[in-house]
């Protein structure tokens, strides 16, 4: 599929549940990465031989600490992310279709955290059967044009994009690389790295 055959809009609401959808994919990828991690795992075993002198299920005892953990990675996620914004602004948020009408993508955007920090994506996500087929560089390019507008209407001097990667996304991480963002922090947790951060000045 070329990028051509692409097209960026707003989200209509009919289309949240395959947006939203689309966001857990991103979402339980950091979190199977973060739980396979040593650390992750010998934390886990722990609780759960604890658990079995405590709950009479042997079953039980070992789904529930990794049920409870994938559940606060997740909310740390969202915490650090932000929640799908509501239409309309810089946020979006905005979805890729096809022309066929098929939503293969998802993008928000938001102002930076101080003045000159520019906009920052707060969602990137594209369809596990959309990949490697134009759609996140049709997302990137509209999420630069997008901030450049932002920028010029605020008076900026320039316009500057922050894209989140997680580290799971090493396609992402390339293809930013190949459109000239660098790397420029990171964050995670147990001393090992979740996500990436790229910026490039547009």
């Amino acid at each position: 599929m070329a990028p051509s055959h692409l097209s960026v809009r707003e989200m209509r609401e009919d289309e949240k549940p395959l947006v939203l959808e689309m966001l857990k994919d991103t979402e339980n990828r950091v979190a199977l990465h973060a739980l396979t991690r040593p650390p992750a795992l010998l934390l886990l075993a722990a609780a759960s031989s604890g658990l079995r002198f405590v709950l009479a299920s042997f079953a039980l005892a070992l789904l529930l600490p990794v049920f409870l953990a994938v559940a606060a990675m997740k909310l740390g996620l969202r915490a650090r992310w932000g929640s799908l914004p509501p239409p309309g602004g810089l946020g979006g948020p905005w979805v890729a279709v096809r022309s066929s009408g098929d939503v293969c993508g998802v993008l928000a955007l938001a102002p930076g955290s101080s003045a000159g920090d520019g906009a920052r994506v707060t969602r990137l996500s594209v369809s596990r059967w959309h990949r490697r087929r134009g759609v996140g560089r049709r997302l990137l390019a509209f999420a630069e044009s997008r901030a450049r507008a932002w920028a010029g209407g605020m008076g900026e001097p320039r316009a500057r994009l922050v894209v989140p990667v997680a580290v799971a996304a090493w396609g992402v991480a390339g293809m930013l690389e190949g459109c000239g963002y660098q790397a420029e922090g990171s964050w995670g947790c147990m001393g090992y790295t979740l996500v990436r951060e790229f910026s490039k000045d547009l």
